[in-house]
């Protein structure tokens, strides 16, 4: 068994049934009871509509980026209560940003923004760069420009590869092309991990996906990766961890590579996982769950699903149901076991393209 399954094993949690929290449009984020079907809480935002959220290394935070004004609003779990709140835009200046972090403490906030200061005559667009935002000030208190090497990873959708922070606070990793570690403190460039020539035999052009947030523990980071080896050009895909404090990477190859991969969620015991995957455009566009059993790095089953111009995969708390949703008022739920149809839990709400938080 390979390395990564048996760090698999040994975090084995298993979750009982919980909350989704669910951006929603114009302006909050309700909570949805999956025992009950149904949401049980509506939790206003001040700052906009939302459209990236983020769960705390401990679930006890959820950080939200708005749109509207470019603002940061934080809820506690416990309470279900927006603890603070703020907008980075001023008259004159926006600062479009996508995702980024907390630190350990939860008292600053790692992102990269993009800065458009308007005059009178026209608007001047600057470069990507590194950002720190302190969340009690409430504003940007450091920026850093970018290298050359990490534009192509920050320049679309301002900055979507993912961001980690070692658990100690003093490093910072970022997830893209290649594995950028930096200095939290001045955003200097310690390390880099160059995955087009990684440290497994005959694979390059690795690339590291999203987050994912159901099974990442502190101190690591779990994501999709796609590879190409360098003889016959066989694209695959798989899943990686990484440990931030040891910078030890793992990874276990899953099968070949689709045309598109829609996430990959796993079951709370690590012995399941599931995906959908497209093939095809247009008219001729065919979309499967597959099914994977981690023990054996085999697809157990497949089964065909109606394709979405845009969806999200999620799985619920106890690994026993997948959703379908996103940039809808919908989430239609699957059977994880036999990946039928079982029903649609109907939101009369549009939730935004940013995602589902679960938490136990």
């Amino acid at each position: 068994m390979k390395k990564l399954l048996l760090l698999l094993a040994a975090g084995a949690v298993l979750a009982s049934a919980g909350m989704l929290y669910l951006p929603v449009y114009p302006a909050a984020v309700w909570v949805f009871d999956e025992s009950k079907g149904e949401v049980v809480d509506r939790i206003p935002l001040v700052t906009g509509t939302p459209m990236s959220i983020r769960l705390s290394p401990d679930h006890k935070r959820i950080y939200v980026g708005t749109i509207d004004h470019n603002g940061i609003e934080v809820i506690d779990v416990a309470t279900h209560k927006v603890i603070n709140h703020f907008i980075l835009n001023t008259p004159t200046k926006q600062f479009r940003f996508w995702n980024g972090t907390p630190d350990p403490q939860g008292k600053l906030f790692y992102t990269v923004s993009k800065e458009i200061e308007k005059f009178s005559d026209h608007y001047e667009v600057g470069k990507p760069k590194y950002t720190v935002i302190d969340l009690e000030q409430q504003k940007i208190i450091k920026t850093a420009e970018l290298g050359k090497e990490e534009q192509s990873d920050n320049d679309i959708d301002f900055g979507r590869a993912a961001i980690e922070v070692s658990p100690d606070g003093k490093l910072l990793y970022q997830f893209g092309e290649h594995i950028t570690i930096l200095q939290a403190d001045d955003f200097k460039i310690v390390d880099k991990i160059e995955l087009a020539k990684p440290n497994f035999p005959g694979m390059e052009h690795v690339h590291f996906g999203g987050d994912l947030d159901l099974i990442n523990e502190p101190g690591q980071h779990f994501a999709i990766f796609n590879s190409e080896d360098p003889i016959v050009h066989n694209k695959v895909f798989g899943l990686a961890r990484f440990d931030l404090s040891t910078r030890q990477m793992d990874f276990t190859e899953v099968g070949p590579a689709p045309a598109g991969i829609a996430g990959l969620e796993v079951t709370p015991d690590k012995k399941l996982a599931y995906t959908v995957v497209e093939n095809g455009k247009h008219g001729n566009k065919r979309c499967e769950f597959w099914a994977f059993d981690l023990t054996t790095d085999r697809i157990t089953q497949k089964e065909e699903v109606p394709c979405r111009t845009r969806f999200t995969l999620g799985i619920s708390t106890d690994g026993k149901k997948l959703y379908i949703y996103g940039a809808g008022f919908e989430i239609e739920v699957y059977d994880a076991k036999t990946l039928k149809y079982e029903k649609t839990w109907n939101l009369n709400v549009d939730v935004t393209y940013a995602g589902i938080v679960v938490t136990p």
